[in-house]
């Protein structure tokens, strides 16, 4: 499903805490799935899919995606992407954009849907890249 990743193409990525601090460094209101409530006090907002892109194209791995729960466990319309690297670890950079005691139905894989503006994770990949100084290709 996912494209080569910098690890299958022979370069070693870099540490995730580097790509993390990138992430959040990279995120705006216009890499956001939700531009009107987009702020910094929560910059995570909006950005789960963007980010499992990008995380993708660096580490490999799936991409899962579940239904964001209420507090009180009833669907909402929302759902939540993260990452599975091919060893097993999840990664969810952007969690901490619920602040209601939301929580996940269990995941799937599948690819997301990028909502609003087509071109916001490759916006996201391009502020990332230049962080990081290595390339991101996306597929």
């Amino acid at each position: 499903m996912g494209g080569m990743s910098a690890a299958g193409a022979g370069r070693v990525p870099p540490p995730l805490a580097d790509v993390e601090a990138a992430l959040r460094a990279s995120w705006d209101r216009d890499t956001s799935d939700d531009p009107v409530n987009w702020s910094s006090e929560n910059a995570a907002l909006g950005q789960c899919a963007v980010s499992a892109l990008v995380i993708r194209a660096l580490y490999g791995g799936e991409i899962v995606i579940a239904t964001v729960l209420d507090r009180d466990g009833e669907r909402t319309p929302d759902g939540h992407a993260w990452n599975v690297l091919p060893s097993g670890e999840e990664v969810d950079f952007s969690f901490d954009q619920f602040r209601n005691g939301e929580q996940l139905a269990p995941p799937i894989v599948t690819e997301p849907v990028i909502d609003g503006d087509p071109n916001r994770h490759k916006l996201l990949a391009t502020r990332v890249a230049e962080r990081l100084g290595v390339p991101i290709e996306l597929d």
